[in-house]
């Protein structure tokens, strides 16, 4: 069954009108009719079996008829990376959606390539991931921000939260080592950095690794594209200190 995100309070017994464009991807593009049904929500309301109730080809409404799964807890994971050009960030977002994501900062390094970021754009892909994955608690997307001034604000804006540096240049290839070392005190809140196709300067790199708060780690004995990074960084992490436990 299909799945819509409303940007309304959801509630047993509500009427929602379905904006223009919801209406046109119910009624043309997926051909749904009066009386079928859909899932809907919100980030914040959990999830609700709707009745759709059209008024022509063009417009409908949807009547909430039951809660089907409580809202879940947003994930606490943020994931950091250096913007892409558009077809492999839509990539790269939608995947981190799938991955566990809480919430999504564009950072611009040294060897960015792409130096405007469509926030818009990346919010729609995160919604359209949420759709399609069964995800209830849609993931924020961060204003971007330099690495520098992302480094200079963290221990006041992300006081206890270790930083995973993906460094393609650690002498190890094995991330779990690092990784299982953290698990043993209990796993703190974790953010994850990728950088940009041209990888980290050097001097960033030096930068990062002088930073108590930084801990780097490997994915691999291969150099990996940036959008294969942000898969592989997110699978191994969830996968030893995130939610896949």
């Amino acid at each position: 069954m299909q799945r819509l995100y409303l940007r309304h309070i959801l509630a047993d017994g509500a009427r929602i009108e379905a904006d223009r464009g919801q209406a046109n991807y119910l009624l043309n593009v997926l051909r749904l009719k009066d009386g079928d049904y859909v899932f809907v929500f919100n980030g914040s309301d959990g999830e609700w079996l709707a009745k759709i109730q059209s008024s022509g080809r063009r417009a409908c409404s949807l009547q909430l008829m039951e809660r089907t799964r409580e809202q879940s807890a947003p994930n606490d994971l943020i994931y950091m990376f250096a913007p892409l050009k558009h077809a492999r960030l839509d990539y790269m977002v939608q995947k981190a959606v799938e991955m566990g994501a809480g919430s999504l900062m564009p950072v611009m390094t040294q060897h960015t390539q792409s130096s405007r970021v469509n926030v818009e754009r990346m919010e729609a892909n995160v919604i359209e991931a949420a759709e399609q994955c069964g995800v209830l608690s849609v993931p924020s997307v961060l204003s971007p921000m330099s690495l520098k001034d992302v480094l200079t604000a963290w221990p006041e804006a992300h006081a206890g939260r270790k930083l995973l540096f993906c460094d393609e240049g650690e002498e190890t290839n094995n991330p779990l080592l690092t990784l299982v070392q953290l698990k043993e005190n209990g796993p703190p809140p974790l953010a994850i950095l990728i950088g940009p196709e041209g990888g980290f300067s050097e001097d960033e790199r030096v930068l990062l690794k002088d930073l108590d708060f930084v801990t780097p780690i490997p994915l691999g004995p291969r150099i990996l594209r940036a959008d294969t990074a942000a898969v592989a960084a997110l699978a191994v992490v969830q996968a030893t200190v995130g939610d896949w436990k």
